[in-house]
């Protein structure tokens, strides 16, 4: 089954309606309940953060199409068709004001699921740095506007989240246990409806280098650095003598005004007196965010010529189309694919006969509805 392809899918207005999505509650929780039975929680999770079977389940459940409607309203109706009590699965967070209610949603499943409080400490701290690092070290010019964390009983958790770039959407996926460094490629998918050609890329394996030197950077004393920060960037600082014939010009293609500003500098100096120990704990600090982040990546790439990744690293796009005809006609065969994996998992599902057909039922009314 093919998992890759492009499509320009431009964000439309509106909302799901309320006949849609108690419908929605209904089969999502169906086919969730019958995944963590079979399966377990963590088989769950694994295949919330695989973007094309979330795409899939979104197109199964509710035949949304909007592209980033396909996020929200599919993460709205999975929050509410599940039980942590019952499930073992608990939602927390949402689109817009509902993202800043992670953390009080966090500690309220972590009662029922009786984590420790060091555990719940970490959980707030992962959404938390999930968010600051899709928005400031991964520069894709998409700003978030929707942040879901989907949590287990044992403190296993996925991340889905979503940004806005004028018109169109790009959705974050993280899996808690195939993160090995939070800052170094912590993503299990980025979900897009095209490449850009220039993305500041912080996570990048290939950015090792200005992570080390952003710190190195930032533990001296930032007045050393503060003429390189604050004004007009001019050919001859890019001179080891100043004159034109030793130039040494970076990689990068884009001509950038190096400039942070007495507010920036300031922080700056906040962050030199806490002495971070590595780029986690430097990108941690509060007042840290993109200008701080791609200042310092810019002076260690031009001034001490480390690597920096310009490579936007988005996978999987949207898929399917538009039951309206936009952005483009529904992709029948792909579609029929993408429910096709849903029913088998209903199939193979180990549950007494009368529950299976009734689930098989309820998936065949609503699809032919």
């Amino acid at each position: 089954m093919k998992k890759s392809g492009t499509a320009d899918l431009p964000l439309h207005g509106g909302r799901a309606p309320r006949w849609l999505f108690d419908r929605m509650v209904k089969l999502a929780g169906g086919i969730s309940e019958i995944i963590i039975l079979e399966y377990g929680e963590g088989e769950f999770l694994k295949r919330i953060s695989d973007p094309f079977w979330f795409q899939s389940l979104s197109c199964v459940i509710g035949f949304d199409w909007h592209s980033s409607g396909t996020t929200t309203t599919t993460c709205g109706a999975l929050k509410v068709a599940l039980n942590p009590e019952k499930d073992g699965i608990a939602v927390a967070g949402g689109k817009g004001k509902a993202s800043k209610k992670t953390p009080e949603e966090i500690r309220k499943a972590s009662e029922i699921f009786s984590l420790s409080d060091e555990k719940v400490k970490d959980l707030i701290y992962k959404s938390r740095m999930s968010a600051k690092i899709d928005n400031s070290c991964l520069q894709d010019g998409f700003d978030l506007y929707h942040h879901c964390l989907f949590l287990d009983e044992h403190g296993n958790w996925v991340v889905v989240q979503q940004g806005m770039s004028d018109t169109h959407a790009r959705r974050y996926h993280w899996l808690s246990s195939n993160i090995e460094s939070i800052v170094v490629e912590p993503h299990s998918a980025i979900c897009g409806e095209r490449e850009k050609n220039y993305v500041l890329d912080m996570t990048s394996m290939k950015s090792e280098e200005t992570r080390k030197i952003s710190v190195d950077i930032i533990r001296d004393n930032p007045q050393h650095i503060e003429r390189y920060l604050t004004g007009n960037t001019t050919l001859s600082d890019f001179s080891e003598s100043g004159f034109p014939e030793d130039l040494k010009m970076p990689k990068r293609h884009e001509i950038l005004r190096i400039d942070l500003g007495k507010r920036g500098i300031q922080t700056l100096k906040k962050i030199y007196e806490i002495q971070p120990k590595n780029y986690e704990e430097l990108v941690s600090i509060r007042g840290v965010g993109k200008k701080t982040i791609r200042s310092l990546a810019l002076v260690s790439n031009v001034i001490y010529g480390s690597k920096l990744s310009w490579k936007d690293p988005v996978t999987y796009s949207y898929a399917h189309g538009g039951k309206d005809g936009h952005p483009f006609p529904v992709q029948r065969r792909e579609y029929d694919e993408s429910i096709e994996v849903l029913k088998n998992a209903v199939k193979d599902a180990k549950i007494e006969r009368k529950e299976k057909l009734r689930a098989l039922k309820r998936m065949s009314d609503f699809l032919e509805g």
